[in-house]
This record gives structure tokens, sequence and C-alpha cells, in this order.
């Protein structure tokens, strides 16, 4: 089912996981440890990220350089046609711009279709390790908007080459991301706003945020999105702070602000175990309020990692 139509059947909040593929090396198994424990709460659908390889080069002599691959996570598509079958539950696969051609991107989305997957997260993706700023595959999309015109022009049967005019359009219901606290690279607020209008009217159906640690970012977010003319669901994205790294990782990575009350609590933290207490209980906080007011679904950033999830979902769900 699509997440449009989980969203428009809803009689309370829904729940959604997104989850990491793992590392070269590790089977499907490792997934499977990571949404087994949720797997009670009954969430709708989970996504399913999608990671650019990472490659070095190493001098050869002779002016020459190697390319060696050396980070390269499992197949997205594979992963969540895999979840799909085990759980009986709908993925969303996240497919970005970076390291796709048009024809990349066309040849992903067909197999998608195949394989009954009914939703894809249209993403720009992050610029390559070593890049100042993103840089496009040759014959590839530069924005976002971008992808999602093309996803749409295939479900209404429009292929890239001529002669697959009379194929079948897919149905793939289009989600895409979007930022309260305005994406880093946009001028402000408004012409980021701007630009996720475009995604919409191009045919996202639904938006999902980057993660959130203050309400009242979100709620005002939505408050503007709706005064200029964007009215599908907008789903907040949650993220449990659970160690020491995540106080200086996440807001440099993500580019989000922690509100006071919780940026004092964790710079007294002197241990793992006293973040993860605190950031468990900021999130079942965020999650109840959310609740209470009407958020579409919660969407939970697991990263790979389940516990703190699913302590909060004990507490709110």
């Amino acid at each position: 089912m699509k997440v449009s139509e989980h969203l428009r059947r809803a009689k309370a909040p829904l729940l959604s996981f997104e989850i990491l593929p793992p590392l070269k090396g590790k089977d499907i198994r490792s997934i499977y440890a990571g949404i087994d424990p949720l797997m009670e709460f009954k969430p709708s659908f989970i996504n399913v990220t999608y990671h650019r390889e990472e490659v070095i080069y190493k001098e050869r002599g002779h002016g020459l350089l190697q390319k060696i691959r050396v980070r390269k996570r499992p197949g997205t598509i594979g992963i969540c046609a895999t979840i799909k079958a085990k759980y009986d539950i709908d993925t969303v696969p996240h497919l970005i711009c970076g390291g796709f051609s048009r024809e990349e991107t066309e040849d992903a989305l067909i197999e998608m279709n195949f394989l009954g997957i009914d939703n894809v997260l249209a993403l720009r993706g992050d610029a390559t390790k070593g890049e100042s700023q993103f840089i496009p595959e040759r014959d590839g999309h530069a924005h976002a908007v971008d992808m999602v015109k093309q996803i749409a022009a295939l479900n209404r049967g429009q292929y890239l080459h001529e002669e697959e005019e009379e194929a079948a359009p897919t149905d793939l219901c289009i989600g895409a991301a979007c930022y309260p606290e305005k994406h880093p690279e946009a001028l402000n607020m408004g012409t980021d706003i701007a630009y996720l209008k475009q995604k919409v009217d191009a045919g996202a159906e639904y938006l999902v945020t980057q993660m959130i640690f203050d309400n009242a970012k979100y709620f005002a977010f939505v408050e503007r999105c709706r005064q200029e003319g964007i009215t599908v669901p907008i789903i907040p994205g949650l993220k449990p702070l659970t160690n020491l790294r995540h106080i200086q990782f996440i807001p440099k990575t993500f580019h989000v602000d922690l509100p006071d009350d919780l940026a004092k609590a964790l710079v007294a933290c002197r241990s793992d175990a006293d973040v993860r207490k605190v950031g468990v209980e900021w999130t079942t906080t965020q999650s109840r309020e959310l609740k209470e007011r009407g958020a579409p679904c919660l969407h939970f950033y697991t990263m790979g990692r389940s516990e703190a999830v699913r302590e909060v979902l004990q507490a709110v769900w």
C-alpha cells in the first residue's frame, strides 16, 4: 500500500521507522535484529536509506591514480523487497540523485515497481567526501525536484526512450524531505519553502522532516507551509540521543539546533548512559505532544539501533 493511502485511512497518528543498510560483510540478519524488537508497535511502513559508495584514490606512480572503493552498503531496493516479504509491511526505498544518471534512476524505479514496492523517497543526497558542493552525475539530476518530475512522468507512462512509449506506467507514491530549520544550503526559510512547494507541485505526496528536537519549530514550519499552499501531510522525524558522540555529531552533521533545556541536560552528562536517559526522556515528551496534537505519523530515525526507540514507544504507544 502507498504511504499516501496509509495516511488517508489513519484514524490516529501512524508510526514508521528508518533503517540503514548494513555495511558490506554483514548479512540480512543484522537488519532483522534491528526491526524485530519494534514490530510489536505495528509500524505502517519502514524506510531504507541509500548511501553512495565512498572512494579513495591511491597514487600508483607515473602520475597514475587507482580508485578504491572503501565503503559500500548493500542494495536498498533488495533490502526493501526482503523486508516487505518477511514482515508483510510496506517499505520505502530512498533514491538519491548523487551517483545516478537519469537512465539509472529509471532502471531503479522500474525495479521497484516490478518488485511490488509502492513507494519511493526522492532525495538529492549529500556531496561526496572531498567535494565542497554537490556535483550531479553526468546526465543526472542536480535537484530532488527533477527526480520527482521523472518519477511522476514514469507514473504517467513517460519513459526516457521513445521505443518504450508502449511500456506500462509505474504507480509509485512519491515522498520528499523537508527541513523545519531550513536546508543548510538554502538562502533563507522563504526560499527553502518555495523550493519545497516546487517538489509538491511536481508530484510529492507527503513530506518527512529532518530530525527535530524542538516541536515548536515543527508546528511553526507546518503552519508556514500551509500558508504557502503546501497541503500534503508533513511527518515529523525523531531521534533519541543515546551517546556522547551524538552531542557533537548530530547537530553538526544534520544542521539542527538543540533546545536550551535539552542542551543544558546534555552538557551535564558524563557517560553514554546519562545521554541515553536524557535522550529517551526528551523524545518521549516530544512523541506524546506530537501524538496529542495530531501529527500524521511519527517517523523514528533508528540508525540501525532499536533499543532507545523501543523505550520511547513503550512509554507512549
